[in-house]
């Protein structure tokens, strides 16, 4: 975009030259962004290669704007990330505007409801007891945490959402999904942006394809399967076979693959991610893992945690909002600004690239003192009731709020309770942990640890 009169006045990171901050924003995105923030403050232009820039967000107030405020002026399309991630989910929830967005929104919101993901609670920890059961009979056997979290969230998600076991789709989702995602973030960090993903004779181009595709047979499997079945089995897939427009139409095979696809994806992922640094962190912090394991064998005494235990794991829940404050799963929100705006004391022009790094929000000093400390009790409700809304992230904001929230808050918290109540994970000597952003934000490598047997 080229520079407008109303903008003049914001402060500007020029990066290196021509090349921006281009070649930092493609190895080390969080590095560069946190950078941005800490030399110009919390309204930037970026120049990100040539004459290309973008707007980074990072004061609440700010965010609130853009999000609530005024969130009809700021779209996801056409933003490069996301027509990027189209050509991953489709036209699906979290890639859509307009009418379509709000109505498969309405559509889908029933299912998430707190009522109707409650009842979802003891599935969650049957699974997971199974899986610390795989565990146990392997010993002390190096795991990779980060794949056991994919595995065990992909269990959850198929049976609760699409009412399927896939767990023998594991490995396949897990290999496409990785592959996709660091495909994605290089796309992403290219100067050629999404033009890339149209040049076939590509290495890259060709490997997103290949993996976009594997991740298309087991979306399509799973559609296939319950229309051979029939019958409404009353989970979400059932409601979207179900829906009927209001001329009575249907969606058609291409908007049911992207929903499921889009369902699949974030619905399993960003939760795996929050428990993945999650148990990280308590194994690095022996003050915070005693805590927290004093609280569950108090809370639980031995028995199977339920959705009935979870205001009395208050602890719980303030290991996992931590966890999701210093690693947030999706550590970037885009928008494109449609028309010229008042954001704060700054003026946008129309055809604003805007950026929020929740990672770089979360470690606002205004709002978090020592900010790259693991300090759980900065979610105790006074000091949540204390602080900006905005300031804290993890599921963006305003009517494009992550609709499954009070499902992967529950999620995180009955499995994280499980888990610790029955063993003790400890990371592997020698191992630095770090993260590794792509689609979403993940341990590079992995995570290997071994898993101790507690004894109660």
């Amino acid at each position: 975009m080229t520079a407008s009169t109303l903008d003049r006045t914001i402060p500007v990171a020029t990066g290196k030259g021509v090349l921006g901050v281009s070649r930092g924003f493609q190895t080390r995105p969080l590095e560069t962004l946190r950078q941005v923030f800490d030399e110009h403050g919390d309204f930037v232009r970026v120049r990100f290669f040539g004459n290309q820039y973008f707007y980074l967000l990072s004061h609440p107030d700010d965010i609130r704007h853009v999000f609530a405020t005024n969130a009809r002026n700021y779209t996801k399309s056409p933003h490069p990330a996301f027509t990027l991630l189209s050509h991953v989910m489709g036209q699906g929830l979290v890639t859509s505007d307009g009418d379509l967005w709000g109505r498969q929104r309405r559509l889908i919101q029933p299912a998430f409801t707190r009522q109707r993901v409650a009842q979802y609670g003891e599935l969650m920890t049957t699974a997971t007891l199974a899986m610390l059961d795989r565990w146990h009979a392997r010993g002390d056997a190096l795991l990779n945490v980060d794949s056991e979290m994919m595995r065990l969230t992909l269990d959850i998600v198929g049976q609760t959402l699409f009412g399927q076991d896939l767990t023998a789709s594991a490995s396949h989702v897990g290999t496409a999904f990785t592959d996709v995602s660091a495909q994605f973030a290089r796309l992403l960090g290219s100067p050629l942006g999404p033009l890339a993903i149209r040049l076939p004779f590509l290495p890259g181009t060709r490997r997103f394809r290949g993996s976009v595709a594997a991740l298309d047979v087991v979306v399509n499997g799973i559609i296939a399967e319950r229309r051979r079945d029939g019958g409404d089995t009353g989970d979400l897939l059932s409601l979207l076979l179900a829906a009927r427009d209001s001329d009575g139409v249907g969606m058609d095979d291409r908007q049911l693959r992207d929903e499921v696809m889009t369902l699949l994806l974030s619905g399993h992922e960003t939760t795996a991610d929050a428990l993945t640094w999650a148990l990280h962190l308590i194994d690095r912090h022996p003050e915070a893992r005693a805590n927290l394991e004093s609280e569950v064998d108090s809370v639980l005494g031995g028995r199977v945690a339920t959705v009935d235990d979870l205001p009395r794991l208050a602890y719980t829940e303030m290991v996992v909002r931590e966890a999701l404050r210093l690693y947030p799963p999706i550590f970037l929100y885009a928008r494109w600004g449609n028309s010229p705006d008042q954001v704060g004391r700054y003026g946008l022009p129309a055809d604003a690239t805007i950026t929020v790094c929740p990672y770089v929000v979360h470690r606002h000093p205004e709002f978090w003192p020592h900010p790259d400390r693991f300090d759980p009790e900065r979610f105790t409700p006074e000091r949540v009731a204390a602080r900006e809304h905005y300031a804290w992230i993890p599921f963006s904001g305003g009517p494009r709020q992550c609709v499954g929230v009070h499902f992967a808050m529950m999620e995180a918290q009955l499995l994280l309770a499980t888990i610790v109540q029955h063993c003790r994970l400890t990371l592997a000597p020698g191992r630095t942990v770090v993260p590794g952003p792509a689609m979403t934000l993940r341990p590079r490598g992995g995570l290997p640890m071994h898993a101790h047997a507690r004894i109660n």
